[in-house]
């Protein structure tokens, strides 16, 4: 069970980590009182979080919804006060989603499956396909069979994932989603179906994307239910003959369409300090109005980027990223590296993992950061944040640049319910705990105050 803190608790907790910071850093806090802040931390943030989620509501990546989503995110961030703010189109190839159903067919009485195809998921053309089920346990399973287990079937991968406060277990799990199909394809299945990448017990699959390798011609793929799951492992252990099941899933490719980041400021006092970047992403899955995946995380960020533009000018500019075509293969964040990557970013960090509250940070910091990285360890322990002993990683949208080296701080979220959630029709508005967003703006602002007043001694 997560335990929640009142609004009037986190103030006071506030009250407390803001008069570390004011103590540890040149920034002007002094314009803003420190329960002030708090008592109205996560105003922008919902705002946004409710705005981008009602008003434009699903956000498909390179559909005019998502271009829709860009025009808002630019109005919006405009009338907040941020400089530069601005569209950076690119192109990017596009996959979308047709009719989906499945069944059970055999040896019982035929039963429906709740299933949802997998981004860059072949078609079974509009009659479908129907075949014996080849059965794994695990992605490894899979990948260990022989190519005579597989040729003429469905295969079906039974992972089973256990939620986690970190998340850790999706890089495990999600191979079976990330790799399954183009392995299955390669081996002659006819197509794919796995267990949805969550941890819930609600009748809903879970989307993500697929990547087939390069000469494999994909074949139809998609996720069902974890009771639909279950289901099927039941008849399976029942069965005296082989179990079956049809497909029915019309995916098309349309070629390159317009995607496109949003970028936005608060510019800097010294014109030659490196910039701080912050990001999130601004696309969803079609399945829902993306509230935590990721439009918390937009509504995070620039709420923290707010107050700290209304306390004060800092030092460094703080650059926003609102990325465009994140779940379908970081597109905006190869976009932004692409056009950016080579000029001198100080430190970045990113919001994309829910609404759930900062409970660890995390630094990949040069040895010259060292007591920076202390006076942020300082300032977020009033908020129940603990310091970390591992390396920040980023996320996906930062991720090119943290590869190039640039320095990165992780403002880890509880994942605990997160892989509920994620990518699935549950991933609505009424999931967003306000006490909690509250909580993650208290600790990006404080965090991101003192990133955007370090010295170039500390960072470059």
């Amino acid at each position: 069970m997560t335990q929640h803190r009142t609004p009037a608790r986190l103030a006071g907790l506030a009250a407390v980590g803001f008069a570390a910071l004011a103590a540890t850093s040149t920034f002007a806090f002094q314009q803003m009182s420190a329960v002030d802040l708090a008592q109205q931390g996560d105003d922008p943030a919902w705002a946004i979080t409710e705005g981008l989620t009602t008003e434009i509501g699903p956000r498909p990546a390179g559909s005019d919804r998502e271009a829709e989503a860009r025009k808002w995110a630019v109005a919006t961030l405009q009338k907040m006060g941020f400089a530069n703010v601005r569209e950076e189109p690119y192109q990017m190839p596009v996959w979308q989603r047709g009719e989906e159903k499945a069944w059970l067919t055999g040896p019982f009485l035929p039963q429906s499956l709740a299933i949802t195809a997998l981004g860059n998921s072949g078609s079974t053309g509009p009659k479908g396909i129907e075949g014996e089920i080849a059965y794994f346990a695990s992605f490894d399973a899979l990948v260990a069979a022989a190519d005579s287990a597989v040729k003429g079937k469905i295969v079906f991968i039974d992972n089973q994932m256990e939620p986690t406060q970190d998340g850790s277990g999706y890089g495990l799990y999600g191979r079976g989603r990330f790799m399954g199909p183009s392995v299955a394809a390669k081996k002659g299945a006819i197509g794919i179906v796995i267990r949805s990448i969550g941890t819930d017990n609600h009748r809903n699959p879970h989307a993500g994307v697929t990547n087939f390798a390069d000469g494999v011609t994909p074949i139809p793929a998609g996720a069902i239910s974890n009771p639909d799951a279950d289901q099927l492992v039941r008849q399976r252990q029942r069965a005296t003959g082989p179990l079956k099941m049809k497909l029915l899933l019309t995916p098309k490719t349309i070629g390159d369409q317009t995607s496109g980041n949003v970028i936005a400021e608060v510019p800097g006092s010294d014109p030659a300090a490196s910039p701080v970047i912050i990001a999130c992403h601004l696309d969803s899955w079609d399945l829902a109005t993306g509230a935590i995946d990721d439009a918390a995380g937009c509504g995070i960020i620039t709420a923290a980027a707010k107050h700290v533009m209304t306390a004060g000018q800092p030092r460094r500019t703080i650059r926003l990223l609102w990325a465009g075509a994140e779940e379908v293969g970081v597109f905006g964040g190869q976009a932004y590296f692409d056009k950016h990557g080579k000029e001198k970013h100080a430190v970045a960090l990113e919001s994309d993992f829910g609404a759930d509250r900062v409970w660890r940070v995390d630094f990949s910091l040069p040895d010259s950061a060292d007591d920076l990285a202390k006076r942020i360890g300082v300032a977020l322990a009033p908020f129940g944040v603990v310091t970390g002993h591992g390396e920040a990683h980023g996320g996906a949208d930062v991720g090119a640049l943290i590869q190039a080296g640039v320095p990165a701080v992780d403002l880890q979220q509880d994942g605990t319910r997160y892989f509920d959630l994620h990518h699935t029709p549950d991933d609505t508005l009424d999931k967003v705990d306000p006490a909690q967003l509250r909580q993650n703006v208290v600790a990006w602002t404080a965090t991101l105050g003192l990133l955007a007043n370090s010295s170039d001694s500390e960072l470059p």
